[in-house]
C-alpha cells in the first residue's frame, strides 16, 4: 500500500488507470475475526458510478465501492518470474492452440471460432487474441450464431494473470452475462530437469498414434473420429505408452513446437499411483522433444487437481496464466463435455 511521509495510507489511483493492474486496501463490513479491511489485486477493470471492478488472476470479478477505498496503487503488470522459461501469453496462447487443433474453424477479424463437434471446450470455443473487427456486441452475437448453427454451446476462452492477458474482456463478458466455467492453469518450466527425472528409458513405448491399447486407458471413453483428429493434431505429436494387462498402467501425449514441448493426457492407472510411472512418461516423452530440438515445457492443469499440482511443481513447473471458458447466457453445455 502507499504511504505518505506523515504515515497515512493513501489512494493514488484515478479512473484513468483503468486497464492497469493495482493493489487496493477496502474497508469489508462484517470481516472474519473481527477483520476491517480486505486487499485486492488485479486489473482494474472499470471504475463507473462510483464502483471499481477488479478482474483477479483467478479470473474473479470483484466490486469494491469507491467509498470503501482506504488505499490503492498501480503495481507491476508482470510480476518478474524467479523460474521457468520467459513467454509472453500470447505466444503460450498459439502454442497450446496448434497443439490441440479443432476439426472446424473460422476467423472473424483476429478472433477464431473453432468447433470440433464438442470435444473439449478448447477445441470448442472462440479463441480472442485481438480485435475481432467489429463491436463487441456485434462479434458475440456472430459468435453465437456460428455456434448455435452446430448445435453447440458458444463460448470463449479468456486468460488472467499474465502481461497482455485478457481480464478487460473478461469483465465486458460478465457484464453481459456470460458464465465463466472450468478455470484451469498453464504452467511453464525448463525441458531438460523433466527429461532427466525418469533415469534411464525403461518400459514406456513411444508412437505417433493413439493406437487401441492407448484409448483404452484415456479416460474420455467413446472416442471417436473427430475426438481421434484433435488428438492427433500439432506439429510434431508423441504419445506414450507404459503397457500392463487389460490397459496401459500409464499414458501420456506431447506436442513439439519449435522450442516448446506441450503435455498433456498424463494418466496412470489408480490401482498403479504413486509409483513414478508418471514421471517416467514425461521424462520419456521430454527426451524425445529434447531430440527434436525443444528446450521449454508447458501443460494445463485444472484447480482442483491436486496430486497433479504437486507432480508438476516437484518437476519444476510453475504457473504462468489462468485461462477460462466463458458461456453464452442463453447456451448450455451439453451432458458427458468433460474437462476443457
Amino acid at each position: 500500500m502507499e504511504i505518505s511521509a506523515a504515515g497515512r495510507l493513501e489512494v493514488r489511483i484515478t479512473t484513468a488507470d483503468v486497464g492497469k493492474r493495482v493493489s487496493v486496501r477496502s474497508l469489508i463490513e462484517h470481516g472474519p475475526s473481527g477483520e476491517k479491511f480486505t486487499d485486492t489485486v488485479g486489473v482494474l477493470t472499470s471504475w463507473d458510478n462510483g464502483v471499481l471492478r477488479i478482474t483477479k488472476k483467478s479470473g474473479e470479478s470483484v466490486r469494491i465501492a469507491e467509498s470503501a477505498l482506504v488505499a490503492g496503487k498501480i503495481v507491476p503488470s508482470a510480476p518478474a518470474r524467479r523460474r521457468g522459461p520467459a513467454a509472453s501469453y500470447e505466444e503460450l496462447a498459439r502454442v497450446s492452440a496448434r497443439a490441440w487443433r479443432p476439426v472446424e474453424s473460422e476467423r472473424l477479424g483476429e478472433w477464431e471460432l473453432r468447433a470440433a463437434e464438442g470435444f473439449t471446450r478448447r477445441a470448442n470455443s472462440v479463441l480472442p487474441l485481438g480485435d475481432p473487427g467489429v463491436p463487441l456486441d456485434d462479434a458475440l452475437t456472430a459468435v453465437r450464431r456460428w455456434y448455435a448453427a452446430r448445435g453447440l454451446p458458444a463460448y470463449v476462452q479468456t486468460a488472467t494473470g499474465a502481461e497482455g492477458a485478457q481480464e478487460p474482456l473478461c469483465a465486458e463478458l460478465e457484464r453481459r452475462g456470460w458464465v465463466r466455467e472450468v478455470t484451469a492453469e498453464l504452467w511453464t518450466g525448463p525441458l531438460a530437469p523433466v527429461a532427466d527425472l525418469g533415469g534411464e528409458p525403461s518400459g514406456v513405448v513411444l508412437s505417433r498414434e493413439a493406437d487401441e491399447a492407448w484409448l483404452a486407458r484415456y479416460r474420455r471413453k467413446g472416442v471417436g473420429e473427430v475426438a481421434l483428429r484433435v488428438l492427433g493434431s500439432g506439429p510434431s505429436v508423441w504419445f506414450a505408452t507404459v503397457p500392463g494387462d487389460d490397459a496401459p498402467a500409464a499414458i501420456g501425449r506431447c506436442v513439439v513446437d519449435g522450442r516448446w514441448a506441450g503435455f498433456a493426457a498424463v494418466e496412470v492407472d489408480p490401482a498403479r499411483r504413486r509409483r513414478g510411472l508418471a514421471t517416467a512418461v514425461m521424462a520419456a516423452l521430454a527426451r524425445r522433444a529434447l531430440d527434436e530440438g525443444a528446450s521449454a515445457a508447458w501443460l494445463q492443469v485444472e484447480d482442483d487437481n491436486a496430486g497433479a499440482r504437486a507432480l508438476y511443481g516437484r518437476m519444476g513447473f510453475a504457473v504462468h496464466h489462468a485461462y477460462h471458458h466463458h458461456r453464452a447466457p442463453e447456451s448450455s453445455a451439453p451432458a458427458g463435455e468433460g474437462a476443457p
